[in-house]
């Protein structure tokens, strides 16, 4: 008796933890944009209409969003200069003002309007402390795995665009 009753426990319980559905365990459903993403561009659009680098020509970075819509979102300069006394204490101040304006990290939620593409930053925390709290919505392009979108414009007039590449 146990022999027989054993297996259909155990079938049983696999079915009420397996994953099958969301409408079923009240989840939501993944984020679209879940994954990791590898950045492609980081430029800058002048009010005059010119794009340009706005980390250099080579910059790095990467974004990845859970199933939740959580994410991070970092974008390096790769041309940073080492700081010379090898001590993040002891930079000069040519070297704080590189290693700040040679990057741009952020952390919080993020939502996606599909239908008005619009992706929409809910900020925890950002290395550009002004942003922290903030919500901003950035309209993007998704085209197969290459995700796009415009930065709010800063107070000079640039709008920032990132590209970025769906690793998985």
């Amino acid at each position: 008796m146990l022999k027989l009753i054993f297996p259909a426990l155990l079938s049983l319980s696999a079915a009420l933890v397996s994953p099958s559905s969301h409408a079923a365990d009240n989840t939501p459903p993944a984020s679209p944009l879940a994954g990791t993403w590898s950045l492609v561009a980081a430029d800058v659009i002048k009010p005059d209409g010119a794009r340009a680098p706005d980390f250099g020509a080579a910059p790095q970075g990467m974004l990845q969003i859970d199933r939740e819509g959580r994410y991070t979102l970092q974008i390096f300069r790769a041309e940073r200069p080492r700081f010379a006394s090898g001590d993040k204490q002891t930079g000069t101040p040519a070297e704080y003002t590189a290693a700040v304006l040679g990057s741009s990290t952020h952390f919080g939620t993020i939502t996606v309007d599909a239908v008005a593409h619009t992706l929409t930053f809910q900020i925890d925390k950002a290395s550009f402390p002004n942003w922290e709290g903030q919500t901003q919505t950035r309209h993007y392009e998704l085209m197969g795995d290459e995700l796009s979108y415009r930065v709010v414009p800063r107070p000079n007039g640039d709008v920032p665009i990132s590209v970025w590449h769906r690793l998985r």
